[in-house]
């Protein structure tokens, strides 16, 4: 899914959409995947929504900083017939130890603590609530 040619990348992301359709752990699989992807410092700005790529671009820029993999979460979901009814929310926390913290959830789970996914409930005491962005449903 992060092959140098675009159009590979294009033809692997919907392969890789397919796997998640009938995985046994869809949510183990996304996470896995995007820890392969070539990482870079902050690539779009997590506070100006004009800056986020949308799915195309970003899978034509192939860099992922923390918050653009997690963008690459949703938007991975989000065109899957398994998933595509779920609701979205991008949320920024701050962590006293790490700074900002970028998370996605779906429905009631929250994707990227970690690397991991869990309920709010089960989210750590020291991260506080701090932005969320409802994500509108991609056509």
């Amino acid at each position: 899914m992060f092959e140098p040619k675009y159009e590979k990348r294009l033809a692997s992301w919907a392969e890789f959409r397919e796997k998640l359709e009938t995985d046994e752990e869809p949510f183990r699989c996304l996470l896995d995947k995007y820890k392969e992807a070539p990482s870079v410092s902050l690539n779009a700005d997590p506070w100006d929504k004009t800056t986020w790529p949308n799915p195309w671009e970003l899978i034509h820029l192939n860099e992922y900083c923390y918050f653009t993999s997690v963008l690459g979460y949703c938007y991975s979901l989000q065109l899957t017939e398994r998933f595509k009814d779920s609701d979205f929310e991008i949320h920024i926390f701050v962590d006293d130890n790490k700074g900002y913290v970028y998370m996605l959830s779906v429905d009631d789970l929250f994707l990227g603590y970690n690397h991991d996914a869990c309920k709010r409930e089960d989210l750590p005491n020291n991260l506080k609530p701090h932005q969320t962005y409802p994500m509108p449903a991609l056509q």
